[in-house]
C-alpha cells in the first residue's frame, strides 16, 4: 500500500531555537522525507531555517515561506509557525531560481531544472502521473505568469500547485516574500519542489463563487497588459461599476460590494479560474493582478457562502477526487481571509479547515494552479492511500 502521511505542529514561540525545538519535538521521532515551514514574516526566517536544519536528519528536505497567516487543522493563525512532516511513499527534488525581477522566465526554468537534477532525470522525461510540482515564489515580485513559462517550457504536462510567499502587512510598500529551499532562505526567487510518489494524489482548487453566464470583454489594455483601459468598449471602471450597480469607489477588492463580491473568471473547460480585478485607478482604468489580453471574454461570478463552500470542498470534493486523503498542503489566498474578515465570516472560515485531512498551509500572495496564476482561491496538493 502506497501512502503519504502528514503530521503538523504549531508554535507561537518567537526565539528561533525554542521554536525549532518545540516543533521538532511535536513532529515526533520518525524521520520525515519532507518538512514544510510556514511562518509569519515577523519571524527571523534565516535563523529559524538554520535551527530547524540543525534538528532534522540530513536527508530530510525542507521547503517553506513567509506568510500572511498560518493554517493547520485547527484553523487560521497569525504570528505563529506551522510546520509539517511528510512521511511515506514520496521522494523530493528541490530547485531554487533567483532573480525573478530581472528574468522570471529564466528563474522558473532554473528552479525546475535543479529539482529534476535531484532525480537524475531530464525534464522531458518527467512522468506527469508520478511527479507533481509545488511552486512557491516571492509573491510581491508579481512574476507568476512569466516564471510559469520557464517552469513549463520543457515539461508542459507536469501539474503545478502553490502560491506566493506572503507578508503580515500586505499593504506595506516594503513587503517581500521569503522562500525556504533546504538550508537557504531567499527573496526575489522561486522554489520548485518536485514530489514523486506512487500514492494517490491530486491538485485541486476551491473558490466560493457561482457562475452567472454574464460575459464582459476586455477591449483595451495598457502597455504592461495589467490594466484594463476599456471593458465592452467603455472606460473600464465606469463599465464595471455600472454592471454591479455601485459607485466606482466601491469597486476595490476587499470592499463588500465590489470586485470581491462579483469578480471575473476565465473559463477553462468546465472550470472557472478566478482572475479578479484588484482596484480602479484615478485614470478610469482597472488594475488586475494577472496579465490581460485584448479581446478576452471573462465571466462575471457571484459570491456564494464562503465558509460553507470551503467546508463542503473538504468534506465532499476532496475525498471524491483523492480517496482516503491522508495529507494536504494548503495554499490559501490572503485576499480570501481579507474578504472573510470584511463579511464577518473570518471565524467560520477558519473553522472550516477542521474538515480538511491532516494539513499544513498558509495564506499566500496569489495562487498557482495547473500552470495558471489565479486569485481568491484555495489551491491544494492532497495525497491519499493507494491499495493497489
Amino acid at each position: 500500500m502506497a501512502t503519504v502521511e502528514l503530521k503538523s505542529a504549531r508554535t507561537s514561540e518567537v526565539d528561533p531555537n525554542k521554536a525549532a525545538s518545540a516543533l521538532c519535538d511535536a513532529l515526533g521521532p520518525t524521520p520525515p522525507k519532507l518538512v514544510t515551514i510556514f511562518a509569519s514574516s515577523e519571524h527571523d526566517h534565516v535563523a529559524l531555517n538554520r535551527a530547524m536544519r540543525e534538528r532534522l536528519p540530513k536527508g530530510t528536505r525542507v521547503i517553506g515561506a513567509t506568510t500572511g497567516g498560518e493554517i493547520d487543522n485547527t484553523g487560521m493563525h497569525h504570528g505563529s509557525v506551522v510546520a509539517s512532516a511528510l512521511t511515506g511513499d514520496l521522494e523530493v527534488g528541490i530547485g531554487l531560481g533567483k532573480g525573478l525581477s530581472v528574468d522570471a522566465v529564466a528563474a522558473g526554468a532554473q528552479a525546475i531544472a535543479r529539482a529534476a537534477d535531484d532525480f537524475g532525470v531530464r525534464l522531458q522525461d518527467l512522468d506527469p502521473k508520478k511527479y507533481v510540482g509545488v511552486v512557491i515564489d516571492d509573491g510581491f515580485r508579481y512574476k507568476k505568469e512569466e516564471l510559469l513559462l520557464g517552469v513549463l517550457d520543457k515539461c508542459p504536462a507536469i501539474t503545478l500547485v502553490g502560491g506566493g510567499a506572503g507578508h503580515t502587512n500586505l499593504g506595506s510598500p516594503d513587503a517581500v516574500g521569503h522562500v525556504h529551499a533546504d538550508g537557504e532562505v531567499a527573496t526575489d526567487a522561486v522554489l520548485v519542489a518536485l514530489v514523486k510518489t506512487n500514492a494517490n494524489w491530486g491538485a485541486l482548487r476551491s473558490h466560493w463563487y457561482k457562475p452567472t453566464g454574464e460575459l464582459v470583454r476586455i477591449t483595451k489594455v495598457d502597455e504592461t497588459c495589467t490594466r484594463a483601459l476599456e471593458i465592452d468598449g467603455q472606460p473600464a471602471a465606469k463599465r464595471y461599476a455600472e454592471l454591479l450597480g455601485v459607485a466606482i469607489d466601491e469597486l476595490e477588492f476587499g470592499k463588500p460590494n465590489g470586485f470581491a463580491r462579483r469578480p471575473t473568471a476565465m473559463k477553462v473547460g468546465r472550470e472557472h479560474f478566478i482572475r479578479a480585478p484588484w482596484k480602479p485607478l484615478p485614470d478610469g482604468s482597472i488594475l488586475f493582478a494577472n496579465l490581460l489580453e485584448e479581446g478576452t471574454d471573462l465571466e462575471l461570478m457571484e459570491l456564494g457562502d464562503p465558509s460553507g463552500m470551503t467546508r463542503k470542498f473538504f468534506e465532499e470534493e476532496l475525498p471524491r477526487r483523492v480517496p482516503s486523503p491522508s495529507a494536504a498542503l494548503l495554499f490559501h489566498c490572503g485576499g480570501r481571509a481579507w474578504v472573510a474578515q470584511a463579511l464577518g465570516e473570518a471565524e467560520r472560515l477558519s473553522d472550516s479547515f477542521r474538515a480538511a485531512p491532516p494539513s499544513a498551509g498558509f495564506n499566500v500572495h496569489f495562487e498557482i494552479y495547473s500552470g495558471f496564476q489565479i486569485n481568491t482561491t484555495l489551491t491544494v496538493l492532497a495525497f491519499g492511500r493507494n491499495d493497489a
